[in-house]
């Protein structure tokens, strides 16, 4: 309200100055709280950075004696690193070994012919298999790339193609499994197989599958349990299982209803991994045969043989008698019988495996795939149609390796999916990857070409690593005692030799500079973290370090850098790099050891420079920590001073407006008085010119 004017009233009096002056007397306490509150919100500040600092130098000690010390980081070298390099965990060995790289892993990439520019890609049902892996999509036909972006945004990691600039107005399409490894070989299916054929990506090739059936005479008698139980089970008049009802018609076995055969399986198929059997299989419907047997189980109806009748008496005749050899009770019709399981895996020991052909039936020709890996021991497989309307029809009876024997192979070949091999320490190794960490404990392999002459790979300490992590534990260090001295003390060269401090920085520094003078907090961690570094470890017998002196680290007070000052008397730690460099070329266990050891034998470091200090620098940092509490405190006199401002800038208003209306009273009163006298002055002076 300073300075208000009411209208129609002037400020002859100088009202607005008298009440400004009279309401700077009442600020005092006001403007004395809000200096207070400038002061503790600096001081939660100044309190808040030196909690930074510290919490930062805790984090770079702890990591100095924790798991990931970097002490125990190894790095690898290779004398063949354009063929195969190395990478090691921290729990490796310190080793040297020979590697031959024989191989690379490579997958299979497989280019097409050069393709017009308005090469169209067909619609149709695309499916690629990669090991056990498929992408399938349905493909509404289009351009070469988008059919590449199309199939790239399906592949999942397990497929990738793109288009590339072949000839002048030409184009190829390279199509490519992103897996490496023999068993992870890229398969066409359906429209991808004719695409692949059509573009020239593939071509056919002669097949090395093994044919199990030639002839009448690759056929054998079934001889199993399973046959002799299925025959046990039936009606006695349902005709056994019978190996004369099969017969070889050219390339396929046709079995009759409650027909048999089997088919030994060749030593040389079974000896052979990733071989699989495979032939297909169809149901032919036919008359079934429980019609004719259910009529000829009927017994015939005899005529009655009559009688005579005479004076009386009735004489009966003798019954007709019979060649046929009738059962005393007439059998139960034979019921008809379909089933899907007519295929038997017949094993070394005589047991037999079951495998069923769903919806066998359906007069539909069915695809059948052993996989001989499933059917260890198996010696033969065999065909039991205890159907008895049904004949079913066997082709293409073959041992192959499907991921092999594919009838094609690429036209134009980038690379083709095969292992990585290598010879370590002489011994041959075959892996799918290129990336090998099962050979070596703790060590990964990574095989990128064929070596020329033999590799070294050697595992050795990160030095490097252990000495950037000391350093940067010492700047931390000086960066915390800087703030420490700062706060701590009131001299003006605790700033100025702070070299690494912009304009800026130092101005706010200035501002805080002796700001906890008469808080021992401070001084107090400042001195037991120099007692903690100055301090000896006996952590073995034979450590031949056990100070951090000894590797080149000490305060500039030590006097190890040469001279006195009073700049080198704040509590600073200074490295000598050269014998820090020969400390831990020569006794990087020791110096692993000084900063964090375990005393106790419980596996759990419990002492040494780094594990102190962390858990001194806690103290003060942790949750409900020194610095926590006096950040607290400060928070609840701010609280309390900003509540006491709101109360006395309430106050002034309050009193401002009062001595503003009582001055306002007083010079309307004033000017009132003025402006009477101001009128008599006028009447009489009138009166006086009337009368002369």
């Amino acid at each position: 309200m300073a300075g208000l004017n009411i209208p129609g009233v002037t400020d002859q009096y100088n009202t607005n100055d008298t009440v400004e002056k009279l309401m700077q007397v009442e600020r005092i306490p006001l403007t004395r709280e809000q200096k207070q509150l400038e002061t503790y919100k600096a001081e939660k500040d100044a309190w808040r950075d030196v909690n930074s600092k510290l919490t930062t130098l805790r984090d770079k000690t702890k990591n100095l004696y924790s798991y990931e010390n970097p002490f125990n980081s190894k790095i690898t070298s290779s004398s063949q690193e354009n063929s195969i390099t190395a990478e090691a965990t921290r729990s490796a060995d310190i080793q040297s070994f020979k590697v031959d790289v024989i191989q690379a892993a490579a997958s299979d990439r497989f280019l097409s012919d050069d393709l017009a520019a308005d090469y169209k890609i067909p619609a149709g049902n695309y499916v690629y298999k990669v090991g056990e892996k498929t992408v399938s999509f349905n493909w509404k036909g289009g351009s070469v790339k988008d059919f590449a972006n199309s199939l790239n945004k399906r592949g999942n990691g397990i497929i990738k193609s793109s288009v590339i600039g072949a000839s002048a107005g030409k184009k190829a399409l390279l199509i490519e499994a992103v897996q490496t490894g023999k068993e992870n070989k890229l398969i066409f299916e359906n429209a991808a197989k004719t695409l692949a054929f059509d573009s020239g990506m593939i071509a056919k090739i002669k097949s090395n599958a093994i044919t199990l059936q030639n002839s009448q005479e690759d056929l054998k008698p079934l001889q199993t349990t399973a046959v002799q139980k299925i025959t046990a089970e039936d009606n006695i008049y349902m005709p056994s299982l019978s190996f004369s009802n099969a017969e070889f018609l050219e390339e396929t076995v046709k079995v009759e209803p409650r027909g048999a055969y089997q088919i030994e399986i060749p030593a040389k198929v079974t000896n052979t991994d990733g071989l699989h059997v495979t032939f297909t299989i169809k149901a032919i419907e036919e008359t079934d045969i429980t019609e004719e047997i259910n009529r000829s189980l009927l017994q015939p109806e005899l005529p009655d043989s009559g009688s005579a009748e005479f004076a009386g008496i009735t004489i009966e005749n003798s019954q007709s008698d019979t060649t046929l050899d009738l059962p005393p009770v007439p059998p139960e019709p034979l019921d008809i019988i379909q089933s899907e399981t007519v295929i038997l895996a017949i094993m070394e020991d005589g047991s037999e495996k079951e495998i069923t052909v769903k919806n066998l039936l359906d007069k539909t020709t069915h695809d059948v795939d052993i996989n001989l890996a499933e059917y260890d021991g198996i010696k033969a497989i065999a065909i039991a149609n205890t159907n008895t309307g049904y004949s079913l029809e066997i082709s293409n009876l073959t041992a192959m390796n499907p991921s092999e024997d594919l009838g094609y192979g690429p036209a134009h070949p980038i690379s083709q999916a095969d292992d990585a091999i290598i010879k370590y320490e002489g011994i041959t190794i075959t892996r799918p990857s290129n990336k090998i960490d099962d050979v070596i404990p703790e060590i990964t392999l990574n095989v990128h070409d064929r070596t020329e002459k033999t590799a070294t790979i050697s595992v050795a300490p990160d030095k490097e690593a252990s000495k950037n992590a000391i350093i940067e534990f010492v700047g931390y260090y000086n960066q915390a005692v800087a703030e420490i001295n700062i706060l701590s003390q009131n001299k003006n060269e605790l700033i100025e030799e702070l070299d690494y401090l912009t304009d800026s920085e130092k101005e706010a520094e200035y501002k805080k500079l002796g700001m906890f003078s008469t808080d021992f907090s401070l001084t107090n961690i400042k001195s037991n973290m120099q007692t903690i570094l100055v301090s000896g470890y006996n952590f073995s017998d034979y450590a031949q370090i056990n100070q951090l002196s000894q590797i080149g680290i000490g305060t500039n007070a030590s006097g190890f850098s040469g001279g006195y000052s009073q700049s080198k008397l704040r509590g600073y730690l200074e490295i000598d790099e050269k014998k820090l460099d020969n400390a831990i070329e020569n006794h990087l266990d020791d110096i692993r050891q000084l900063f964090g050891f375990d005393s106790d034998g419980d596996l759990i470091v419990d002492s040494g420079i780094a594990y102190k200090l962390d858990k001194q620098i806690s103290a003060y940092t942790q949750t409900g920590g020194i610095l926590s509490l006096k950040t607290s405190t400060l928070d609840s006199k701010i609280k309390s001073s900003e509540t006491r401002i709101t109360k006395l800038e309430s106050q002034m208003d309050e009193k401002e407006a009062q001595l503003r209306q009582k001055y306002s009273q007083m010079e309307g009163s004033l000017n009132s008085l003025e402006s009477q006298q101001t009128t008599i002055n006028n009447f009489t002076r009138q009166n006086q010119r009337n009368n002369n």
